[in-house]
């Protein structure tokens, strides 16, 4: 629900939950990285440029979903994001089965009502991360990425039908079909790619530009580059 929530007032941030310590452990331990804030423009001028390649791609290269987060809850990373992002929570049974609950797509404003009605989109697909520099990464790295909750915008439950047209189109390509979800869908785009340190292909880069320097000026752009 609180993912759901930021989306709707289209902020882009990364939630760094500590771990519970004691204070020698909790003094010992390095300090989080701070999150980058900067407006739309400015991020997208961080984005690296290069020319995609996505010889060697199989989907089976990033593994999940995985056991999310909580490896005590029975649930993986798909289920566990659903629960996240509910507007009305959903009831869990055994197997991590959900039952009931509401969602809100926010790629085309619909209400859902059941779980089996939506897909676990990654904000920037996973042939697009291969192309733009996930090919390099290691198995544990990519399974990271591939089930990264530790940033609200990574993963997000929206209707399978605008899951499957949006496919592994990047903004020069595809965006949503709802206006108000535009500028939103663009600040978690560039946000992702600059918290994997993900580069963009000129096409890309100049669609982005149209967006940051027209109807989307006003977006803030906040990551965390991960770990």
């Amino acid at each position: 629900m609180i993912k759901n929530l930021v989306r709707t007032f289209g902020a882009l941030s990364l939630a760094l939950v500590p771990l519970l310590s004691t204070p020698a452990a909790h003094a010992a331990a390095p300090a989080a990285p701070a999150a980058e804030v900067t407006t739309l423009a400015d991020a997208v001028g961080l984005v690296t440029v290069t020319e995609e390649d996505r010889t060697g791609y199989t989907r089976s290269k990033f593994k999940h979903w995985n056991s999310g987060d909580d490896k005590s809850d029975g649930c993986n990373t798909r289920n566990e994001v659903l629960l996240a992002e509910a507007v009305v929570a959903p009831t869990v049974e055994a197997g991590c089965k959900l039952t009931g609950g509401t969602w809100v797509s926010y790629y085309d404003g619909q209400e859902v009502t059941s779980a089996g009605s939506l897909d676990i989109d990654h904000m920037v697909p996973l042939a697009e991360a291969f192309d733009s520099g996930a090919s390099a990464w290691s198995a544990a790295r990519r399974e990271a990425y591939a089930n990264d909750q530790g940033a609200d915008v990574s993963l997000v439950a929206v209707t399978a039908r605008t899951n499957r047209q949006k496919s592994d189109q990047d903004p020069a390509d595809w965006m949503p079909p709802s206006p108000e979800a535009q500028c939103q869908y663009v600040g978690e785009w560039v946000a992702t790619k600059l918290r994997w340190d993900l580069t963009a292909d000129d096409r890309e880069l100049e669609a982005l530009k149209v967006y940051s320097e027209g109807p989307c000026e006003d977006t803030i752009v906040r990551y965390t580059p991960a770990a």
